[in-house]
């Protein structure tokens, strides 16, 4: 009987896992350098056999001598590399050395050589400043590999967020016919509910968890971090009044008005209300603070909380972060949205019956 096993590179906190997983795909080993993230993916994953170690210290003999992998097993593997480099947000650097840890990738993928390949960045690796990077990692790997990649938006897959990702598939050329062709997910939501279908997942589902006050955490049973980074009271006032007068930082009255703000007409969303009519804006690792994005609260005077943040990244609420606040939202931040990984991991099932 075929089965796939997943090497998951680069897992953060765990949500290529956690979707691979309910795809049924088993996760036999993971890459993560980061303790927090470490941590968190080892108590969420016991299972799987953690390197909490540089990417650049992991061999391809060093996976296959710690898991146990038989002849009939495929073999997927993963990656998402940091991707600050690429990112459309903030300063743009080609020669970023987080750019270069997709060659890592390259040299795991020429030393186990894979059945299966998945990869998701931001959309920016695409960019014109990024594409020498990104079409020279693919010259190196398509003799090889079937491979297809495109944009996508996660909301088309159930996540509450239009966070738009970069997802790459592939599979190894001499395990498929030569008529196979390569695809990626197909749609299960949009905007409108057409075409087979369902309407998009909105923010409205983070409105069933208990109140907090800014600075506070729920310490109920069942539901873990529950907790909200604290409001300055001249925020309280920002927060109030934007929610009343339209959702964005543009009203603001001339005595709320910050002083980086009064020349500059950019950054609209930051200090915004979540609209809970729409699927979230994209989940960054500033998810927590007020300051840095569209993450008030909708009706309470805080930004979201760990919790909120992680259901708007479509993690079950059994998925506990450990760290502080920051760590949190760092963690749920960088996470690839689980639903968008468990599309990708019900595709390759799918393909699985015609993989030699």
């Amino acid at each position: 009987m075929k089965n796939i096993l997943a090497i998951d590179l680069f897992s953060g906190a765990g949500g290529t896992t956690s979707g691979l997983k309910k795809a049924g795909i088993k996760v036999v080993a993971a890459v993560e350098i980061d303790r927090w993230a470490a941590q968190t993916y080892r108590f969420n994953n016991p299972e799987v056999f953690l390197f909490e170690d540089d990417i650049k210290n992991i061999s391809g003999k060093k996976i296959l001598n710690n898991i146990s992998v038989k002849s009939s097993d495929k073999l997927l593997l993963v990656a998402c590399p940091p991707c600050q480099g690429f990112s459309t947000i903030g300063k743009k650097d080609v020669k970023d050395k987080r750019n270069q840890l997709i060659f890592e990738y390259l040299r795991l993928i020429k030393e186990l050589k894979p059945d299966f390949l998945l990869m998701e960045n931001v959309s920016g690796i695409t960019n014109k400043k990024n594409k020498e990077i990104f079409v020279n990692f693919i010259n190196l790997i398509e003799s090889e590999y079937l491979l297809t990649y495109k944009v996508l938006n996660t909301a088309d897959y159930g996540v509450p967020q239009t966070r738009k990702r970069l997802v790459l598939h592939g599979v190894k050329k001499d395990k498929v016919d030569k008529s196979f062709e390569i695809d990626l997910p197909k749609k299960t939501h949009s905007k409108d509910g057409k075409e087979n279908t369902k309407k998009w997942v909105t923010a409205e589902i983070i409105m069933d968890l208990p109140k907090i006050k800014s600075g506070e955490e729920y310490l109920g049973e069942g539901i873990y971090n529950h907790t909200a980074n604290g409001l300055t009271d001249v925020n309280i006032k920002r927060i109030r009044y934007i929610r009343k007068n339209g959702g964005n930082r543009s009203i603001l009255p001339e005595d709320l008005i910050l002083n980086c703000h009064r020349k500059s007409k950019g950054h609209n969303d930051v200090y915004g209300i979540l609209d809970v009519s729409k699927p979230a804006v994209t989940i960054t690792g500033g998810c927590m603070t007020y300051s840095k994005g569209r993450f008030g609260h909708p009706t309470q005077d805080r930004a979201l909380s760990a919790r909120e943040a992680a259901r708007l990244q479509s993690f079950e609420d059994s998925y506990v972060f450990f760290g502080n606040r920051g760590e949190l939202a760092k963690q749920i931040g960088n996470a690839v949205p689980v639903k968008l990984a468990e599309a990708s991991g019900r595709y390759f099932q799918l393909i699985l019956g015609e993989v030699k």
